[in-house]
């Protein structure tokens, strides 16, 4: 398959998400979401597609994606590991752990592990901060982490 008839393919899923959700107020956080849905991250391409389909410069396109930490440029790993990084957290010594996980992985923050079992990515609130510090797996909150914990976490997405 040529490189063209792959952006053609991406355009056309990129264009029939933009027509599902045209009709909505501000559409263009939604259309982000369904399209980094579709490819697990919002493609290069997908920008001017979308700038030309709202009639906005690809450039605050470009700044929507950069400003939202959920918005990805790039492919996650099978599973993203969210760490929190709040006041209640800090406090409770998420630094401390998030540390050694990454040391752990061989990763920082936004990066994957290279045999793409994992992303590690910040988050500032989880909501649990009666049970700091906290973290999230795949949309899966865990609370009262500890060094155990972070390892039984890691033994499981690596498998």
């Amino acid at each position: 398959m040529n490189i063209r008839a792959v952006a053609v393919d991406e355009a056309t899923r990129i264009l029939s998400i933009i027509d599902d959700c045209r009709h909505l107020e501000g559409p263009m956080l939604p259309i982000l979401h369904k399209v980094q849905a579709e490819f697990g991250f919002i493609p290069e391409g997908a920008k001017q597609v979308i700038a030309q389909a709202l009639n906005l410069s690809r450039a605050e396109v470009h700044g929507v994606v950069s400003f939202y930490h959920d918005c990805r440029d790039h492919p996650a790993g099978r599973h993203v590991l969210k760490i929190c990084r709040a006041e209640a957290c800090q406090a409770m010594g998420c630094e401390q752990l998030a540390d050694g996980l990454k040391a752990r992985l061989g990763i920082d923050w936004h990066e994957t592990a290279s045999d793409g079992s994992v992303t590690l990515e910040p988050v500032y609130c989880l909501g649990l901060c009666a049970t700091a510090p906290a973290a999230m797996l795949d949309g899966t909150l865990y609370g009262r982490l500890d060094e155990d914990c972070l390892t039984d976490i890691v033994a499981e997405v690596r498998r």
